[in-house]
C-alpha cells in the first residue's frame, strides 16, 4: 500500500492562517485571572529535591527579580495552562529565558551559539517558549535598570527576529533545516561594534573553560597518583560511600545510551572519583554529580550526571505528550526525554549526551565545561542587550523549525503586528506579575 505524502509547506501554513480565525493572535495577549499562590507549586518542587539544599535554592532565587523568574519555570507554565493557546504543538525547550542560550564547543572545536538548557523540553505550544523568553528579557532588563524604551526594543526585536527566522527557514528543505547552526565566531563578524566586542570576549571566556581547565581546578593528584576531586562545600561536596558506589554503578548503564564512539573514547579512562555538585538556579536541590575519569598518562575527563524529573510543561502546564514520548519515557525514563530533545533542538548536541535509569531516579549525562558560556545581560551595555534578544529569538525560530508542524505557526504568525503587540503585552504583564511573586516570596522567607 503506497503511503501518502505529507503536507507541503504551503499547505501548512494555510492551516496556519485558518487558525487565526478559531484563536486570534490578539487573543494572546490574555493573562489568566483566577487565584493563585505562587508559593504552592515552589514548596511542591521541595519536597522531590534534596532537603539540604532547598534553603541554597532559596537564597539564589532571592538574589534579584530575575534569579526569581529563572527558578519559576513551573509557577509560568501552570500560568500559560490557564490562558489562551493556540494549540500548534512544536518539541518545546520548556525554560527558553535569556539565560538558557550561550556558547557551547561543536566536535570540530568550534564554538556555537544556541539553546543550552532542555530540563524541560516537551511538547508544548509553541508561543509558550517565546513568551518565556520574551518576559525574560523584559524582567531581566528591569533588573539591570535599563529605560523602558530599551526595554521595548529589545522585547520587540526578539518576536520580530523569531518571527522572521521561522519565515525563512521554510525557505529551506527539512534537511537544510537540520544542518542550520549559530557559528558564534563568524556571527560576531557582522555585529555592530559595541555588540562584536561583547561577544568576542564572551566566546574569548568560552574558550578558557575548557574540560582540562576544569580538571585543573577541580581535582588534585593523590599519592596513589589517582585525581580526587576537590570539595568546597556547599557547591562541591563528597559523597557517602554507599552514594557514590552506586554512582559508580551507573557509569556502565549510561555508557549502554552513549553512541559506540564515546564508549570506545571511554574505553581510554577509569572512573576515579565523584562529587555531589550544585547547580543553577531552579535546578539547585535536584541531584547532581560530577564523575571524574583518569587515563594511564594522567588525562581526565569529567561527566556530569543531573537528576530528569517530569517536564513542568506536562506536569504543570497539563500538556499531554506525544505517545512516541510516553513510550521512551516508560522505556528508559526523563533522562531520554531531556536528551532526546536536546538532540532536537539543538543545532549540535553533545556527543557525550546519554542518560540512565536506576533506583527510581532517572539521570541524563554530559560532559562539564566543554567550552561553555554565554553573556550576562545584567553586564552588557543597551545595545548589545537588544542584539543579544534579537539573537535569541533567531535561536530559538531554529530550534521549533525542526518541527513537522512548525509550518502552521509560520502561517499563524502572518505580518507580524498583531502578533508582536499581543507577546509583548502578555510578557510585560506576567513581567509585573512575576515581581509580585517575588516580593510575596521575599516576605515568606522573612516569616
Amino acid at each position: 500500500m503506497t503511503r501518502p505524502l505529507r503536507p507541503s509547506t504551503k499547505e501548512l501554513c494555510e492551516t496556519g492562517r485558518i487558525l487565526r480565525q478559531e484563536v486570534p493572535r490578539s487573543a494572546l495577549a490574555t493573562m489568566a485571572s483566577g487565584p493563585r499562590d505562587p508559593l504552592v507549586i515552589l514548596e511542591e518542587q521541595n519536597a522531590t529535591r534534596l532537603p539540604e539544599l532547598t534553603p541554597l535554592r532559596a537564597e539564589r532565587m532571592s538574589q534579584s527579580a530575575f534569579a526569581f523568574y529563572r527558578g519559576t519555570a513551573a509557577l509560568m507554565a501552570a500560568d500559560l495552562a490557564q490562558a489562551p493557546m493556540t494549540g500548534i504543538n512544536v518539541a518545546a525547550c520548556g525554560d527558553a529565558h535569556v539565560s538558557n542560550f550561550g556558547f557551547y564547543a561543536s566536535r570540530q572545536r568550534r564554538l556555537v551559539f544556541d539553546l543550552n538548557d532542555f530540563d524541560e523540553a516537551a511538547s508544548a505550544p509553541w508561543e509558550w517558549d517565546l513568551k518565556r523568553l520574551v518576559t525574560s528579557i523584559i524582567v531581566g532588563g528591569r533588573d539591570s535598570s535599563r529605560s523602558d524604551s530599551v526595554i521595548e526594543k529589545a522585547a520587540v526585536g526578539a518576536v520580530r527576529a523569531y518571527r522572521a527566522a521561522l519565515l525563512a527557514s521554510f525557505e529551506l528543505s527539512p534537511l537544510e533545516r537540520y544542518y542550520t547552526h549559530i557559528d558564534a565566531e563568524g556571527g560576531a563578524d557582522r555585529l555592530d561594534g559595541k555588540s562584536r566586542r561583547v561577544v568576542k570576549s564572551a566566546i574569548k571566556a568560552a574558550q578558557r573553560r575548557t574540560g582540562e581547565r576544569a580538571v585543573r581546578r577541580l581535582t588534585v593528584k593523590g599519592e596513589d597518583g589517582r585525581l580526587r576531586f576537590i570539595h568546597r562545600p556547599p557547591t562541591m561536596t563528597a559523597m557517602q560511600p554507599e552514594v557514590a558506589a552506586a554512582v559508580r554503578d551507573y557509569i556502565e548503564r549510561y555508557e549502554h545510551s552513549a553512541a559506540v564512539d564515546i564508549r570506545t573514547v571511554l574505553s581510554h579512562y577509569t572512573e576515579v572519583d565523584v562529587a555531589r555538585r550544585v547547580v543553577g538556579v531552579g535546578s539547585v536541590g535536584t541531584r547532581c554529580s560530577l564523575v571524574l575519569f583518569q587515563d594511564g598518562d594522567d588525562n581526565g575527563l569529567v561527566l556530569q550526571a543531573k537528576e530528569a524529573n517530569r517536564s513542568v510543561l506536562e506536569q504543570y502546564g497539563g500538556i499531554e505528550q506525544p505517545q512516541v514520548l510516553v513510550d521512551l519515557v516508560e522505556a528508559h525514563g526523563q533522562g531520554a526525554r531531556v536528551v532526546s530533545f536536546q538532540r532536537i533542538l539543538q543545532g549540535v548536541s553533545d556527543p557525550f549526551l546519554g542518560y540512565l535509569s536506576a533506583e527510581g531516579t532517572d539521570l541524563y549525562v554530559r560532559q562539564f565545561h566543554d567550552m561553555k558560556g554565554g553573556i550576562e545581560v545584567s553586564e552588557i551595555d543597551d545595545r548589545p542587550f537588544v542584539t543579544y534578544a534579537r539573537a535569541c529569538g533567531i535561536t530559538l525560530a531554529r530550534a521549533h523549525s525542526q518541527s513537522p508542524r512548525a509550518a502552521i505557526v509560520a502561517g499563524y504568525l502572518g505580518s507580524g503586528k498583531a502578533l508582536t503587540e499581543a507577546i509583548l503585552a502578555w510578557s510585560s504583564a506576567y513581567a509585573d506579575l512575576s515581581e509580585r511573586d517575588y516580593r510575596a516570596f521575599l516576605a515568606a522567607r522573612e516569616r
